[in-house]
């Protein structure tokens, strides 16, 4: 089948929406920790995911405005193909007594990264995501890395706003975010469409976040404020904020070539 990796699959392969992996990540962050209430937060972890017994509710929501590329870097030279932006929501609770991050909720603003998080267990929409970016230049457009520098975060999806987030900082951080710091452990599913069929998917499987060659700026954290928004097809409002954490603004890079598959659900193992 020639070079094909995923939909849809031509015979030279450059038509995939997604490219094989390595997949090489560098973006700016923008990470809000908090706390919602403990019963939502249960509400929408995966099987074999449990609540925090202690210091339930924590969550957290992050802004990436991201760069990827596969290892030829072709992509970094026709930028469209490399450049998006995201926000999601993530939640903790413990899976066989250890720590560990799940995403309910995440938006995405291309494609390409739609079809990708969905191969490694992201449940992503589309979405129009903003940040304020800094040049560090310090000119009056260009917040720097910096006490007393404030950066916006905007989410929106369907013609309605979401999510909207700033951090003013006020120094660097000692240990950076919080909330969102265990392993990430997804529901990866694709569904049926056989009749008969609609409730036996053909992948439901929970899964863990693998990642590589992991490199991290210095970490700036400030006092955030964050705003849920309702839509009528959107659920991430029973997670809004009940007791808001710190905000942090950072620079991460990684790669990606592999996933471990800890449960399939459909059958309990």
């Amino acid at each position: 089948m020639s070079d094909s990796y995923s939909l849809p699959l031509s015979p030279e392969g450059r038509a995939n929406l997604v490219p094989p992996p390595p997949w090489h990540y560098v973006g700016d962050f923008v990470v809000v920790d908090y706390w919602a209430d403990p019963a939502a937060v249960a509400a929408v972890l995966p099987p074999g995911i449990e609540p925090l017994t202690e210091d339930a509710g924590r969550a957290a929501v992050i802004f990436a405005d991201w760069q990827s590329c596969t290892t030829d870097q072709n992509e970094l030279i026709d930028p469209a193909r490399s450049q998006y932006k995201e926000a999601f929501i993530v939640v903790n609770g413990t899976l066989d007594g250890e720590a560990v991050t799940t995403c309910p909720y995440i938006w995405v603003d291309r494609d390409f990264a739609l079809m990708r998080g969905w191969i490694q267990g992201f449940p992503k929409k589309l979405g129009s995501v903003w940040m304020t970016r800094a040049f560090g230049l310090g000119a009056l457009a260009d917040p720097a890395i910096a006490a007393g520098s404030t950066f916006g975060c905007t989410m929106a999806a369907n013609d309605r706003r979401l999510i909207e987030a700033t951090v003013k900082l006020t120094g660097a951080s000692g240990g950076g975010p919080f909330h969102n710091a265990p392993p990430l452990v997804n529901r990866r599913h694709f569904p049926r469409l056989a009749a008969g069929q609609h409730q036996n998917p053909a992948v439901h499987e929970l899964v863990r976040a693998l990642s590589r060659d992991r490199s991290i700026s210095a970490i700036w954290e400030g006092d955030a404020t964050l705003n849920f928004g309702a839509a009528p097809n959107e659920e991430h409002t029973s997670l809004a904020p009940v007791k808001l954490g710190k905000g942090y603004r950072f620079t991460f890079a990684y790669t990606v070539d592999d996933l471990e598959t800890i449960a399939d659900l459909r059958s309990g193992e």
